[in-house]
């Protein structure tokens, strides 16, 4: 499917949380396909790595600005000066865990702050030219984690109902309704992506897949939430930023987008092959923080710990939608991403060590503490 007319590749487009996660690798990304200049805008809150921009290399096309989307004088300063004409809204407090200590920071960043960052889009968006207007676009990236939990069948598709169970998935909900509104009420061009799990090159290590590779070359507790039963449908980042591209490009204004890989993986498994594709690339005998730990495998530090509570059971999308509208499908068999992730994380383990992590890796999300 050809690009739509109204799309502009050369408009400046704007990276919000760019230096997170995702925001990082659409930034390579869109350096990589594109000649687009670019303004990317992050908080730097613990979850942005320094590292991460110096992996840009200084390249003249991206402008770096420390901001908050929620400070209403800083994004209208932003706008002003740099006049984008696409939004990739990436911005947002995103650990599970985090959020059942500590909800205010997702309600803050993740409601408040799509929300004013919405309304200085839309008064920017006005001051338009009838073209430009046209070809503006405002793509918000959220999460399946909206949707709920599923049971041992079905999947997500882009009419299931809200049903978000944790105070993370209940916030993005709250921003992507927003969005929605402001598509429905003054015409703003914006799109909604909803994705599956993530992995891939600089992820926090909070998460499952980094914290597990980090753990275990540390000789440290591999920790299993519940039987480890619970199931995530794994999409590598660079497939989601084809994807978010491809939505920019071709999605039509008004829609959501469900992203993902068709990969269904519960965490025990995705424990294991971490643990395999970590002896593959670097054997336990050859490791002394294992023979430090007492133990002589990977595997042999895994521990089941108490489930998080309300703790999804499946996600799984259907991305048939994305497929037809979009051109767009993901690439990558989750056994090769995930050893090549592993071997990103072994090759880069001063970008881990330069991670502000906040904490020394222990048990988050049972809402007895406040980070």
């Amino acid at each position: 499917m050809p690009p739509s007319p109204d799309y502009a590749p050369m408009t400046t487009v704007l990276v919000t949380g760019g230096a997170g996660f995702i925001g990082a690798n659409l930034v390579h990304h869109l350096l990589a396909h594109s000649p687009a200049p670019l303004i990317v805008v992050d908080k730097m809150t613990y979850a942005a790595n320094p590292r991460t921009l110096d992996s840009w290399n200084g390249d003249r096309r991206v402008t770096f600005v420390q901001a908050d989307i929620g400070d209403a004088n800083a994004m209208a300063e932003l706008f002003a000066a740099h006049r984008p004409g696409a939004i990739y809204n990436l911005a947002a407090e995103t650990h599970v865990d985090r959020s059942i200590d500590s909800p205010e920071p997702f309600i803050r960043t993740n409601i408040v702050g799509t929300s004013v960052l919405l309304d200085v889009a839309r008064r920017h968006w006005m001051t338009l030219e009838t073209s430009e207007r046209a070809a503006f676009r405002f793509l918000h990236i959220s999460t399946d984690e909206v949707y709920g939990s599923l049971g041992a069948s079905g999947l997500f598709s882009e009419t299931t109902s809200y049903a978000p169970n944790s105070p993370y998935s209940a916030s993005k909900a709250g921003a992507d309704h927003l969005v929605r509104a402001y598509f429905h009420t003054y015409g703003l061009p914006t799109l909604v992506t909803n994705c599956s799990n993530n992995y891939g090159p600089f992820q926090h290590p909070e998460k499952l897949i980094p914290l597990t590779i980090l753990n275990a070359l540390d000789g440290r507790t591999l920790p299993i939430y519940g039987d480890g039963g619970n199931v995530r449908d794994w999409l590598h980042v660079e497939d989601h930023c084809a994807g978010l591209v491809a939505a920019m490009q071709r999605g039509r204004p008004g829609e959501h987008y469900n992203l993902g890989a068709e990969n269904e993986q519960n965490n025990l498994a995705v424990v294991d092959a971490i643990c395999a594709a970590i002896e593959q690339l670097r054997p336990a005998k050859n490791n002394p923080a294992l023979r430090a730990a007492g133990v002589e495998s990977y595997g042999a530090l895994k521990k089941f710990v108490n489930d998080r509570p309300g703790h999804d059971r499946r996600y799984a999308i259907d991305p048939t939608k994305a497929k037809r509208e979009l051109g767009w499908e993901a690439q990558r068999a989750f056994p090769s991403g995930l050893t090549g992730t592993v071997q990103w994380y072994l090759a880069n383990r001063e970008w881990y060590d330069a991670a502000r992590i906040g904490y020394d890796r222990q048990r988050l999300g049972l809402g007895t503490i406040n980070v």
